[in-house]
């Protein structure tokens, strides 16, 4: 019973600090712009399954997508153990699950292997960050603090498999004569070792359940946030083909006016920036973009631009779009501001036109985030509201301008050629 009333305690503190985490993320959507609609669920189920769930870009890197892969689907297994463990924790009982029968011990058994196998990648994966020289993992936005952070992740999911190994030996040395599920791992290592592992079934269960409620408060502040939002993203991605840039609404009515007789001046409409000088003017998908980023790298490990030297990183840009929105949106909600902005204090006019628009970043991202899109509002807002763009750009605009079009000669003399 004390038991029982400790674990709700601490459940309870964990849902409260995690409810003000999402609550503060809530707020920071809400100053945010509106996106695209969320139509045709079919095909966004049909993607999700795909890329999400059979992590289909991972595999581009066949050995680590591997490797990531079986990580991501153990986690899925695992967290259904761990559902039970919560369950156990708040009604007291022990394997309140059982009754499933078969399908119980399939979930179990799984749980058990995979909690193995992760350990081990997860030790290969911190041999691999510290020790091995990977360049998408450097970078000017992977700061120290960053590279801890990736580090102190992998510690967690480590910890994590260890104890839930220690908590299965503990419950089978107890439970020799009734286990309740299959346990392929446990077992085996019990059957080599003489070693008494029942006293360490109730430190194994805490040690775990503890880590779990750590993590989750943990990750809302993480570059492995991505552990809840990488599915929910990947549903909720553009279906338009990656070359479709969507129209200002504001350019739009602007037209009609220019050029629909009928059309009429709602002197009600807000002024609206044209394009993305600060977070304010992103939409709600950029910056939930900058959130579920995984940070891998593998945006700026294909980009053209950053290969040939260029100042461009396209992880670069969303996560500094999250570093400006956790600046900035906590003035803002105080009603206050500051004189910076996401444009040229963080990202760079020069890293803003480097982009080729070749939405490389956009097709390998394994979670489809669309970097360019937000490059482009970034480049409307430069030209549009700054008239600043490249010198090639603007004699080009000037020769629209002047000739009707990007040549430097008028119309009437574009048919010499022909004589």
């Amino acid at each position: 019973m004390i038991k029982q009333i400790l674990f709700t305690v601490v459940f309870l503190i964990t849902l409260g600090v995690f409810a003000w985490s999402v609550f503060r993320l809530w707020s920071f959507f809400k100053l945010t712009k509106p996106a695209y609609p969320i139509k045709n669920i079919s095909a966004r189920i049909t993607r999700t399954l795909n890329v999400a769930f059979g992590q289909s870009k991972i595999f581009r890197k066949p050995v680590i997508g591997f490797m990531h892969a079986l990580v991501f689907w153990g986690f899925l297994v695992i967290t259904m153990g761990s559902v039970e463990m919560v369950y156990d924790g708040l009604v007291g009982f022990d394997r309140s699950f059982a009754f499933m029968g078969t399908f119980y011990d399939v979930i179990i058994a799984s749980g058990d292997v995979f909690a193995l196998i992760i350990l081990v990648f997860i030790v290969l994966f911190i041999v691999r960050r510290k020790f091995m020289n990977i360049k998408r993992f450097k970078g000017v936005e992977i700061t120290p603090k960053a590279n801890l952070d990736a580090q102190l992740s992998l510690y967690f999911i480590g910890l994590l498999m260890l104890s839930l190994l220690v908590f299965n030996l503990g419950y089978i040395s107890n439970h020799s004569n009734e286990i309740l599920g299959v346990y392929p791992v446990s077992s085996q290592i019990i059957q080599w070792t003489s070693f008494d592992f029942g006293v360490m079934q109730e430190s194994g269960w805490w040690t775990h359940i503890l880590l779990i409620f750590i993590f989750a408060n943990y990750l809302p502040y993480s570059k492995h946030f991505h552990v809840f939002l990488s599915i929910p993203n990947v549903f909720l991605s553009n279906l338009d083909p990656l070359a479709k840039y969507p129209n200002l609404d504001s350019v739009t009515k602007e037209v009609k006016l220019m050029l629909d007789p009928n059309a009429t001046y709602d002197e009600t409409d807000e002024v609206t920036r044209f394009g993305v000088k600060d977070v304010e003017d992103v939409t709600w998908r950029n910056y939930m973009d900058s959130l579920a980023c995984t940070q891998c790298g593998r945006c700026t490990d294909v980009c053209p631009a950053n290969i040939t030297g260029k100042l461009l990183s396209p992880r670069k840009i969303l996560v500094d779009l999250r570093h400006r929105m956790n600046e900035k949106g906590a003035l803002l909600l105080k009603g206050t501001e500051d004189t910076k902005s996401l444009v040229r204090d963080y990202i760079s006019e020069e890293e803003i036109w480097a982009c080729t628009t070749c939405n490389a970043c956009a097709q390998e991202c394994p979670i489809e985030i669309s970097q360019p899109n937000l490059i482009m509002d970034m480049r409307r807002y430069l030209v549009m509201e700054e008239a600043s763009a490249p010198a090639g750009l603007n004699a080009m605009f000037a020769n629209i301008e002047n000739n009707g079009a990007p040549w430097q000669f008028s119309p009437e003399d574009r048919m010499k050629w022909a004589d």
